[in-house]
Order: structure tokens, then sequence, then C-alpha cells
């Protein structure tokens, strides 16, 4: 049988755990002896090798980085074997990120430590996932599979922000700030809904600011935007944010940290099987960005489904 493979992303999270990835990797070694190690080079890559690791029979891949690493390494296996994934490798994650969304959706303190107990207990899980269908930014129909939080309008926006605050205002300051500068060019718009829940349709419209679609529970670097999602009920999450003024909306990105967003009259809650989004004005439609995961990959229109119990994790 071959050994564990980690697919380790050398650039992911802050300096201080670049620079220490060597000894998280000692560490790792010893959790899991013999493990072979892959570097990723570019976008995309972590997606290539946790793709080709499946197809050659490593039965644990893992993940060495942050939540974009992750869902790279998750959509990878995913693409080889699209029923459940009983007989195929499982995934597992030492999160060296910025962001730590997903880590904590899994309900693990901060810092690698965690991750490596969590890998040496042996335990496994399958997970729910959420598989998107949208438009790429070149315009082109893609698809994307995600273990933790779709979001389109203001989180889509706050991916083009984050990339430029300053490298010193970090993690949870960060995303912060970006939020508040996306807040400031946003615009709500009335969306298109059909919602599938319980195996019955309906049809609505949706005046938002920002529609998150929750596997998982937190995204943006600590916000609790989902409290009651659990990554293996079969079903997603759905919160829409909508608001009368900008201040107001401003007011309400700080209370996502606490989870209390949802006590305001703005914000919406309802699960859902699947769910398809769209604008009737196409030149709107693609303004109206989405993040995947953490990845700006494109726009609406948008359809999203869950498949249950579709990913095995190490955890």
């Amino acid at each position: 049988m071959k050994p564990p493979l980690f697919i380790v992303n050398p650039a992911s999270g802050a300096r201080r755990r670049s620079q220490a990835l060597d000894a998280v990797l000692a560490r790792a070694r010893k959790v899991l002896p013999g493990a072979e190690v892959s570097y990723t080079a570019y976008p995309g890559h972590a997606q290539e090798l946790a793709r080709q690791g499946a197809q050659e029979g490593y039965p644990l891949l893992v993940a060495v980085g942050g939540d974009g690493t992750f869902s790279e390494v998750a959509n990878g296996v995913l693409e080889v074997k699209t029923s459940p994934v009983i007989g195929g490798p499982a995934v597992g994650l030492i999160d060296l990120g910025t962001g730590g969304d997903f880590r904590r959706s899994l309900g693990l303190e901060p810092g690698p430590e965690a991750c490596l107990e969590a890998l040496a207990t042996g335990r496994e899980r399958l997970v729910d996932v959420g598989l998107a269908h949208f438009v790429d930014r070149n315009g082109q129909p893609a698809q994307h599979y995600f273990v933790n939080v779709l979001s389109a309008g203001l989180g889509g926006l706050v991916d083009r922000y984050v990339e430029a605050v300053p490298s010193f205002v970090g993690g949870r300051a960060g995303y912060y700030l970006a939020a508040l500068l996306a807040v400031a060019v946003s615009k709500e718009q009335r969306l298109q809904a059909q919602v599938t829940w319980q195996g019955q349709a309906r049809e609505e419209i949706i005046p938002a600011y920002l529609v998150a679609v929750c596997n998982g529970r937190w995204f943006g670097g600590g916000m609790d935007v989902a409290p009651m999602a659990r990554l293996d009920d079969g079903r997603l999450e759905v919160i829409t944010v909508t608001s009368p003024t900008k201040p107001y909306l401003a007011k309400q990105v700080r209370t996502v940290y606490s989870g209390r967003h949802l006590d305001e009259p703005t914000v919406h809650h309802f699960p859902c099987e699947r769910i398809e989004l769209a604008i009737a004005d196409p030149k709107v439609e693609r303004r109206f960005f989405l993040d995947v995961d953490g990845e700006a990959l494109g726009t609406l229109p948008l359809r999203v489904q869950v498949l249950p119990r579709r990913l095995r994790l190490r955890c």
C-alpha cells in the first residue's frame, strides 16, 4: 500500500508560519511515518496533484496550507470519483492559512498541532460537499466542488479587496477591512431564485447584498455566518443579507463574527438541497461575484446542489 501524501502550499499563511514549514512537516512525518511530499508551484496545482494522487491509489492526501489549498485537494479527489468515496482516498488538513475557516468548521483549534493530533487518531468521517455550476472569469460555463461556503455578491467583492490589504494587516483584521471596502461599493440586487427543499421546489425574488450557501459554518476569516450548519446533515444553509443603508450594512458585518447577525430583521435563513440564482440583467449578473471556499472563481448565473456524504475526511 502506498504511504500518505502531503500536498504542500509553501506560500500559504502568515510569514511566521511559512518560515516554520520545515518544522511542521518534520512533526507531520512522525505522525504519518513514510509520508511523501509534493509542493505546489502555481494556483490550481494542488488540485492537479490530488487528482494524480487519487488516480495512483494514495490512501490519504493531506493538504498542508489554507482553506484554498484544502479546497483544491478536495476537488482533485472528487474529480476522480464522483460517487461516494468510501473506497477512495481520505483527505486531511494541516492548517497554515490566515483564515482557518474550514478548520473552524471541523471544530479544530488554531495552529497545526490540533490538525496533527486529529490526523494521528486515524478517525474518518464522510461529509457533504456542494457542487456549483456558474460562469467563470472568461465567461464560460464552469463547475467546482466546495466543502465550506460559497457566497455571492458582497463575499465575492471581499476576495478582490483582501488582495489589496497590506501584508502586515493579516487574518481577521485583513478580512474585516476588505469587507468594509466591499460594503462601500456594493449594490443590493433582486435575485431570481429557485429553491428546492425536501423535494419541493419554489420560486421567489430575494433582495440581497450577499447570499451565502453554507455547508460549513465559518467564512471570511472567522465570520460565524451559519451557526446551524453541519458538514454531514445532507443540506445546505442559505443566509441572505439586505440592508436599508450602507452604514447599517457595515454594522452588520461586525455582528457576523459572533453569529448575532441572525437576530437582525434584514438577515434571513433557509435550508435547501438545491438553489439556482440569476439576475434579469446580464450586465449586472456578471458583476455579482462569487467566492467559492475563499477563491474568486466567477459570477452568476449559479446553480448549487448538495452531494451528501461524498468526501471522506481524516479528522
